[in-house]
């Protein structure tokens, strides 16, 4: 009772600071009534199904990746799934894929033995599948929709000369740092192989990483069917994958929460004479409002069944912090370097722990 009274009085604090800084927060919070009740009960309930599916075979590739990896670490598939579910949940409401960072914090958490090097290796392992069928629907969309590749990517072409120094420098940057962190390099390397260990068993990796992240993959395309066919716009292969590659595109170009306004933007560009600008905006606001709402519930209660509600609460509360750190030293380190040599210096070595981040 105590906690429902606490929250009700941080409502009314949050809806009163709202009124004070001109926020209509009622007209927020029916704008999203209206844009959900619109959509067919059976077409929500559908997504919800999907969304939910979606997470749970992403998490359980996580799982057969961290068994692997750490076979006496005490991995759990409840709580790889809530940790999976919390950093989905995260990456919708901030910035910058910080959900991602706190996601490999957590499983160093709470598996025993696990360092950032070897959980970080994990996920190059859990990431080789959706990059090639990432890869294959970019090249889709670039050789189908007209105009997609100058919206993201129109300085690569615009400035050739630019991009190819640029590349350049980046390389040459890797490898006099590799030469600096050599010795350290050696020791990640170590560790990455323990992260990677699923890797020397193919068909444990096809059977258990590949094969429910395919599930997943085509529980997406679900996904956004379903919310096509609620706003009337024709489903088929070609406008699927139309969205998918633009959707993949904006959220890792953009720096917004979840790639909002990117992605809206991009979703016009994919269903450009397939149905009007409005109701593509329509149709893609819906869905990443539904997704973004339902994973954040679903986080909630499946850390709550995982760590219980304090356990869960401390366990992402230190980890963003901790995601939040890391992201600052690795900006501050770049800072410095870059000062240094504006002055003609060379950067002061960098503490441990601002070269492990």
């Amino acid at each position: 009772m105590k906690r429902i009274l606490v929250g009700a009085l941080v409502i009314v604090v949050i809806g009163a600071g709202a009124t004070l800084f001109g926020w209509n927060i009622e007209a927020w919070f029916r704008h999203i009534w209206d844009t959900i009740t619109t959509i067919p009960l059976a077409s929500l309930l559908g997504a919800i199904a999907l969304i939910t599916l979606q997470t749970s075979m992403v998490a359980y590739s996580w799982y057969s990746i961290l068994r692997y990896g750490y076979p006496r670490g005490g991995v759990r598939l409840m709580q790889v799934l809530a940790c999976y579910a919390a950093a989905v949940a995260l990456n919708w409401v901030l910035p910058a894929n910080l959900g991602t960072l706190a996601l490999l914090l957590m499983f160093t958490t709470i598996i025993a033995g696990a360092a950032f090097a070897g959980v970080l290796a994990g996920m190059v392992v859990e990431k080789i599948f959706f990059t090639i069928i990432g890869t294959a629907c970019y090249l889709y969309l670039f050789l189908t929709v007209g105009g997609s590749f100058n919206l993201q990517l129109g300085f690569v072409s615009e400035h050739p000369v630019a991009t190819a120094i640029l590349l350049a420098g980046i390389a040459v940057l890797l490898f006099l740092v590799a030469q600096m962190l050599r010795e350290r390099i050696a020791k990640w390397w170590e560790q990455a192989k323990v992260g990677g260990q699923i890797l020397v068993h193919p068909r444990a990796f096809l059977g258990r990483v590949v094969l429910p992240q395919a599930i997943s993959w085509v529980a997406g395309l679900g996904i956004i069917a379903v919310f096509l066919g609620a706003y009337d716009i024709p489903v088929s292969f070609h406008t699927i994958m139309r969205v998918v590659a633009g959707n993949s595109i904006a959220n890792m170009t953009a720096v917004t929460p979840g790639g909002a306004g990117v992605t809206q933007a991009f979703n016009v560009v994919s269903l450009k004479g397939i149905t009007s600008a409005s109701n593509a905006t329509a149709y893609s606001v819906a869905q990443q409002l539904v997704v973004t709402v339902w994973s954040i519930v679903l986080a909630i209660v499946l850390l709550v069944r995982a760590f219980g509600w304090s356990g869960g609460k401390t366990l992402v509360q230190q980890s963003y912090t901790e995601a939040r750190q890391k992201s600052a030293e690795q900006s501050a380190a770049r800072k410095a370097r870059r000062q240094a040599k504006r002055h003609g210096g060379a950067p002061a070595e960098a503490p441990a722990a601002d070269t492990e981040a």
